[in-house]
């Protein structure tokens, strides 16, 4: 396509695109440029030592003595398992004292190579849901090359086999809960209005063996500019009880009660408070400020009640958790009739179990025996709460430290016993892990956390992530991929605590949300700053890097703080926020970000709008934008026009994207290897630490 010379999309005139076309996910033109994007940089940058780097990491993913993460169904472990032979997968079980032997005997339920390759078809595990109480029938999720769109497909698992004319059901944003041997709850959005705005399901159905399911009853429908509906069964009840779920945006939900026949009661609360519950007890977390009665909550109080007495609209609450300023609920959920928070007091973890009593009396205990630094992450072992024993599943980590597989319980006061020990996977020794301030732009101190050699050198390659966006916490966890191709050769890692995560709990998202997302990438820029301050490095050897909501950040450092940066890693991302309601799943994130379609929301919007942002005759620092074909989430489109209209512009702009991978780095481990590999020597070499 031929542009004219001063083509491009401007904050003065945000709908002249020229690149559009290349929003055609497989157009011809498009693909064509795409492989001739790739082309150049595999040859710019695809070498012997690439090559070497990329085997390493995948031989790391690949190896046979790392963790095997399982869950328990009717009393089996179950566990997803990749290696070099088995490159798509292998679902398999064994029981809990065969796990805990140094070489489980595991029963194999499904081959997915063999799968893939008598089918031909390109699947990708998405996971699988079984049928409580006996297990002996699941529904699998494949995808086709990694995207969230799934097949689901009945699988027997007595014969590991297919059942024949069992459900089956076509490719698409769909989920689907048992109800019982021969029904389903089923959230799709396949067929004609049946999708809302962000191509989630508008409808939940009760779909009957043998029946098709687009002529299956539909029990609850949301309206189209609702992000979706969801449907599940809830079987701590003593009745059959199925939930229905209106997921009105990202932060806002209503929520009812029903059976098999549709919804019978609404559970009448503020739609922005997080609920959970487990038989007749349930927790209660309000985002904004909640009054009952003369007593006011503030955002991110846990209330502890009964669900008959929300029903009959009684408000009997227990303060449970109180927050601070730097102290934050991170998660819960229940376990055996037990309620287990997980904390973080100035980002130390910190895990409590709640037990309610008949009298409505809640009584507390910590859960003992966890490190109370570093990374500490607590689950539920059975995937069913009502099967549960108890059994919690705990992992520790740090940025030098590989993770270790713990068992503890909430009903019981227990040591923690470990089950399984990480391989190391680089040379940790003379790292220094440490934790720092930065000061924002308007005063905030931002946290963030540095792996390196010991002492400042005044010019250290450093890596530098972060996220920054719907609550989501970034953790200083333990990262091979990293500790190879960065901390091993004498370079210095760093995670960012940035506004719009979820650190210090909602108060921190919202100071990063909206209007207040230039907030977010201001923090980001601080800490790079603070890491000049510091005399850690110099502005042109900070290598920056982050995906998705993280790539929307990135590519703001380059248009608003490029002198702070020597290089930078965007990967599926996103940059047009003029166009993003109307690409994929996009809608869906208005509430995160503002509606473009909304003056109001765009006169802040656009300042974060790194594609529209972009102009000629500044001083960039070079950026490989990164993303995969088959992201049925983050449109491609993003990435696409970003890097044709910095080239067009002049800029040192290289672009990747492999045809499969999903809304990652790839859809297998050989994939991701190369993904990262590819992008951490662009970063190595632009900041002028490896040659070229």
């Amino acid at each position: 396509m031929t542009l004219a010379p001063d083509a491009r999309p401007t904050l003065e005139n945000p709908d002249d695109d020229p690149f559009l076309w290349l929003e055609e996910v497989e157009g011809a033109e498009a693909i064509a440029w795409v492989e001739a994007q790739n082309e150049k940089t595999l040859a710019l940058l695809s070498d012997a030592r690439v090559a070497a780097d990329a085997a390493a990491l995948k031989a790391m993913m690949d190896r046979p003595d790392k963790i095997p993460h399982v869950t328990r169904r009717g009393g089996l472990l179950y566990n997803y398992w990749q290696d070099a032979e088995h490159p798509r997968g292998l679902w398999r079980r064994t029981t809990f004292e065969s796990y805990r032997s140094e070489t489980p005997d595991w029963e194999l339920l499904l081959d997915l190579d063999a799968l893939a390759a008598a089918e031909g078809e390109d699947w990708i595990w998405k996971g699988a849901t079984t049928l409580p109480p006996r297990h002996v029938r699941a529904l699998l999720r494949l995808s086709r090359g990694g995207g969230d769109a799934v097949v689901l497909r009945e699988f027997d698992l007595a014969s590991h086999a297919f059942v024949p004319g069992g459900f089956d059901l076509p490719e698409g944003k769909s989920s689907a809960a048992w109800l019982d041997h021969d029904t389903l709850i089923l959230s799709s959005a396949l067929g004609e209005g049946m999708a809302t705005d962000s191509g989630y399901p508008r409808t939940i159905r009760r779909w009957v063996r043998g029946q098709d399911p687009m002529t299956a009853p539909v029990l609850f429908q949301v309206a189209a500019n609702h992000m979706g509906s969801w449907g599940g069964v809830d079987r701590s009840a003593k009745a059959e009880r199925v939930v229905f779920f209106d997921q009105i945006g990202f932060f806002d939900m209503s929520v009812f009660l029903g059976d098999r026949s549709g919804p019978r009661w609404h559970i009448d609360l503020p739609t922005d408070m997080r609920i959970n519950w487990d038989a007749d007890w349930v927790v209660l977390q309000p985002r904004t400020p909640w009054k009952v009665g003369e007593t006011t909550y503030p955002p991110d109080t846990l209330l502890g009640t009964s669900l008959s007495a929300l029903l009959d609209n009684r408000r009997d609450l227990t303060v449970l958790f109180e927050p601070a300023p730097r102290r934050a609920l991170d998660g819960f959920f229940w376990c055996a009739g037990r309620l287990v928070l997980s904390v973080l007091d100035d980002l130390r973890p910190v895990h409590t179990v709640w037990t309610p009593s008949e009298e409505g009396a809640w009584t507390s205990r910590p859960l003992g025996g966890l490190p109370e630094i570093g990374v500490v992450s607590v689950w539920p072992l059975d995937a069913e709460p009502e099967e549960s024993d108890g059994t919690l599943l705990a992992q520790t980590q740090d940025p030098v430290t590989p993770p270790t597989l713990l068992q503890t319980s909430a009903s019981q006061l227990a040591t923690p016993l470990v089950l399984r020990q990480a391989p190391r996977l680089f040379n940790a020794d003379g790292l220094r892990v440490t934790r720092h301030e930065a000061i924002s732009s308007d005063g905030e101190r931002i946290p963030y956390v540095q792996t390196g050699p010991d002492g400042e050198t005044g010019d250290a390659p450093v890596h530098l992530t972060g996220y920054g966006g719907f609550q989501v916490t970034m953790q200083p966890s333990y990262r091979g991929s990293i500790g190879h191709l960065w901390l091993e050769r004498g370079g210095t890692a760093v995670v960012a605590h940035i506004r719009g995560g979820g650190e210090f709990g909602t108060r921190w998202h919202e100071a990063g949300r909206r209007e207040n997302k230039r907030l977010s990438h201001d923090d980001f820029a601080a800490v790079a700053a603070d890491l000049v301050r510091r005399g850690v490095t110099v502005p042109g050897r900070v290598a920056a890097e982050g995906g998705s909501n993280g790539g929307l950040l990135i590519a703001n450092m380059l248009t608003r703080y490029p002198e702070r940066f020597g290089a930078l890693f965007c990967t599926i991302p996103l940059i047009d926020m003029r166009r993003y309601t109307k690409l994929l799943a996009g809608a869906s994130w208005i509430a995160e970000y503002g509606d473009p379609a909304v003056p109001e929301d765009w006169a802040f919007m656009q300042h974060f709008s790194a594609y529209h942002a972009a102009e000629p005759g500044r001083h960039y620092p070079p950026i490989l934008i990164a993303t995969t074909r088959r992201d049925d989430r983050v449109h491609p489109g993003h990435a696409r026009k970003m890097a044709a209209k910095l080239q067009k512009l002049g800029y040192d702009a290289r672009f990747y994207e492999p045809a499969a991978g999903g809304h990652g780095y790839g859809k297998d481990n050989a994939e991701t290897a190369r993904f990262m590999a590819l992008g951490s020597a662009f970063l190595r070499r632009a900041i002028g630490w490896e040659s070229k």
